[in-house]
């Protein structure tokens, strides 16, 4: 018999939404290495033009229309952006005014507060590529034993990643690896004949580990190239960005997936083998192979989703439910979905994460039925 589930909450309904404006690879030129598409699947990304929070408003507006959802039965919200800067760099290159808008609790409140929501919890945190699976571990740990779900009350995981704003487009290590989006997530109880759930949360662990040396940081850059939605290009006279360690990442990464995995399996008493399908954080093609050889190698069975990149890029948090919504109609049984991220600027350590999930008869019926 299969181990209870750490919480009586599963996914109900996701919906994405990506901004309209791409930026093609030949934008580039010669600043992408011409094997960059080979490695990591990449042709295009999308670029907001709008702020995180109006990225999440609207996501939120779309699984509205998309799952009939009454936001009246919202009972918290967790909004993630791992695009806004850390306090650190935001005190030390940003003025007090612009560093507050970067607090995302500060943001999650004011989301709620844009949808009407007075009674709402609110939590809002960054975690960068693992904040969708930190979002679900603090919800089935924290919240929902003390929040007291009704039937058919629900959560909203709200994520909005906007990386274009922090991108050093002349940098040929990390200048096409992001793109933007927004999601929303309902996680609804299992019990729920309103928001029926597709997939029952079994376990969500997210941590940090630490490591040789640190793999990135936040640089102030001086005329920086930007796109246009015209396809040219202006200069930014300074532009805060990010930096990362590419070789470093592409070798940590798929280790710390592989490893998040394990340790959630073995935490909710399964094995390898339960596993049907493995659906990690689409990084790059390539580093989504070598996460799937470092699980072959741990025993980690089930099919591996991969490929999905090619006209969104790297979206960091926005990954998972992003993969999750394009796998839907094939997903069942019990679903690995690792993540892995780097940490705090200039600190040497790796944040890691895994959501297993299990295919409720409900979900497992219409994939049958779709087959």
């Amino acid at each position: 018999m299969a181990p209870s589930p750490t919480s009586d909450l599963g996914i109900a309904a996701i919906s994405i939404d990506q901004p309209s404006w791409h930026l093609e690879n030949g934008w580039f030129g010669a600043t992408i290495p011409r094997k960059f598409t080979q490695h990591t699947g990449i042709e295009a990304r999308a670029i907001s033009l709008d702020d995180e929070l109006t990225m999440g408003l609207r996501a939120v507006r779309r699984l509205q229309q998309e799952s009939g959802c009454n936001l009246a039965d919202c009972r918290g919200i967790v909004f993630v952006s791992p695009s806004f800067i850390p306090p650190s760099i935001a005190r030390r290159h940003l003025a007090p005014h612009e560093a507050a808008r970067e607090r995302p609790r500060r943001a999650a409140r004011q989301l709620a507060r844009e949808l009407g929501l007075r009674r709402c919890r609110t939590l809002g945190l960054n975690w960068f590529c693992c904040g969708y699976s930190r979002a679900f571990a603090l919800i089935t740990k924290r919240w929902a034993p003390r929040l007291l779900l009704e039937r058919n009350d629900f959560l909203l995981v709200v994520v909005a990643t906007r990386i274009s704003r922090i991108t050093d487009y002349g940098c040929t290590t990390t200048g096409g690896l992001f793109g933007d989006m927004a999601s929303a997530t309902i996680l609804a109880p299992m019990a729920s004949r309103r928001y029926p759930v597709h997939f029952g949360i079994v376990r969500a662990d997210a941590g940090k580990q630490p490591v040789d040396r640190p793999a990135f940081d936040f640089h102030l850059r001086s005329h920086v190239a930007v796109p246009a939605v015209d396809g040219t290009r202006t200069h930014d006279q300074t532009r805060l960005v990010f930096s990362l360690d590419g070789m470093t990442i592409a070798d940590l990464a798929p280790r710390a997936m592989s490893a998040a995995v394990v340790e959630t399996l073995d935490a909710a008493g399964l094995r390898g083998t339960d596993v049907d399908f493995v659906v990690p954080h689409q990084a790059g093609a390539g580093i989504v192979r070598f996460t799937g050889m470092k699980l072959e190698e741990a025993g980690v069975g089930g099919e591996l989703v991969n490929g999905l990149t090619r006209r969104t890029g790297n979206v960091s948090a926005c990954s998972i439910p992003h993969a999750l919504r394009e796998s839907w109609s094939r997903l069942r049984g019990l679903v690995a979905c690792p993540t892995a991220a780097v940490g705090s600027p200039g600190r040497p350590e790796v944040l890691h994460g895994c959501i297993l999930l299990r295919g409720t008869a409900l979900h497992d019926a219409q994939v049958r039925a779709a087959a």
